[in-house]
């Protein structure tokens, strides 16, 4: 992994750019997602130096101490798991979540928060027992009841898939998650434009697979220690 912050954070847009050309779609067509977890806030303040804003926690306790002595000007995204018990910080703490899971949790992030919400259905594409996430089936009635709800604005779609060493194994996860959008687009009438699909070692099959959000950390940050 090369030394310094700037120079991974050149190999992963140099990635991103050629996949979306390959793809034949416009680099800004793709978002970059910094996916901060467990790392300490010195490492966030170094990659928002280097111009990055857009910043991904895993834990709503984490990113609380974390928020408040990083740079003012970056936008938070929560793409682990939530728990209706830390609903209400979470409405108001990020910009936007990916990884919602049911309609119970909606609800409980419309009660708490004070405006309008961005967030995105987490499908379990694969039916892996392990991961969390919507069945396929369910995403549909899911998108209606949001739009019943006030604050909360359902903007698309995430997925994770079974970790492979191949990633090309991930493609038909992304294309499933994108054909469950399609469908559902259209049944709703509700706009899904976002698609929170690719991380590190497979963000090219993503962007061919039409996705908006990739969420890169062990690329950017290195690896991480969970102890």
């Amino acid at each position: 992994m090369s030394d310094s912050f700037a120079e991974r954070l050149e190999m992963v847009e140099q990635r991103i750019a050629a996949a979306c050309k390959k793809a034949g779609r416009p680099r800004d067509s793709v978002r970059l997602l910094a996916v901060s977890k467990t790392k300490p806030a010195e490492a966030v303040q170094e990659a928002a130096a280097c111009g990055l804003r857009l910043f991904g926690e895993n834990k709503v306790q984490e990113a609380q101490l974390k928020v408040p002595v990083c740079p003012p000007n970056l936008e938070w995204h929560l793409i682990g798991h939530l728990q209706s018990n830390k609903a209400r910080i979470a409405a108001n703490l990020f910009h936007m979540i990916h990884s919602i899971d049911s309609v119970k949790l909606m609800e409980a992030l419309d009660s708490h928060a004070a405006t309008a919400l961005p967030i995105l259905l987490q499908v379990n594409v694969s039916g892996e027992s392990s991961k969390s996430g919507m069945r396929p089936e369910e995403v549909a009635d899911a998108v209606e009841a949001a739009n019943r709800m006030s604050k909360v604005e359902v903007h698309g779609l995430m997925t994770i898939p079974p970790f492979t060493p191949d990633p090309e194994k991930a493609r038909t996860h992304f294309i499933a998650l994108r054909e469950l959008r399609d469908r559902i687009q259209v049944e709703t009438g509700t706009p899904l434009s976002e698609l929170s699909m690719g991380m590190s070692h497979d963000l090219e099959i993503a962007i061919e697979e039409g996705s908006t959000w990739v969420r890169i950390g062990t690329d950017l940050f290195g690896a991480r220690n969970y102890k």
